[in-house]
């Protein structure tokens, strides 16, 4: 018991030092709000989960569908309008991904001028906030568009494949 008080309290002392400074080193990030590899993420129009209530509820997403093609017996023409789907979902996700990242930059900036007036922060805010939300409709739409041009079979065994199965006697929505 002696020895486990020391313990603890040196458990209690590391977690507030990590409290106190959680944030060290991102001070000398370009954008305070995102790490280097976030970044490269939303430049890249990468879908870092914001699909994930999709991809979990049987809306498979374009990339892994075109990964697993063999695997599902995907056609021809399935093939083609999938890889047409992702080809313009990555395009458009890349666009808003840097327009986000910007937006971003100016946040940073307006904190950096260290005049922050409540109307140029609602402004600067609602702008990054609706590019994120358009950057998420862009992953999610297109698993919606996705799971259009499968069967209800390719979409169990996708499920499967990725290690979601479900239920083979539930009904697909």
């Amino acid at each position: 018991m002696k020895r486990l008080l020391p313990a603890c309290l040196s458990l209690v002392a590391a977690l507030a030092f990590a409290q106190h400074h959680g944030y060290t080193g991102h001070q000398t990030r370009e954008i305070k709000a995102l790490s280097p590899e976030e970044i490269k993420q939303y430049r890249d129009g990468a879908g870092m989960g914001f699909a994930l209530p999709a991809e979990l509820n049987s809306y498979p997403g374009p990339m892994h569908a075109l990964e697993l093609a063999d695997q599902l017996k995907l056609t021809g023409p399935q093939r083609a309008g999938i890889r047409a789907l992702m080809d313009r979902h990555k395009a458009e996700a890349r666009a808003i991904g840097a327009r986000l990242v910007e937006a971003e930059q100016e946040l940073d900036a307006l904190f950096r001028s260290g005049t922050v007036g409540a109307g140029a922060l609602k402004m600067k805010v609602e702008a990054a906030g609706a590019l994120r939300a358009e950057y998420r409709l862009s992953h999610l739409d297109t698993h919606r568009q996705t799971r259009a041009l499968l069967t209800r079979e390719q979409i169990v065994l996708y499920d499967r494949l990725r290690g979601y199965a479900q239920d083979a006697h539930k009904p697909l929505r």
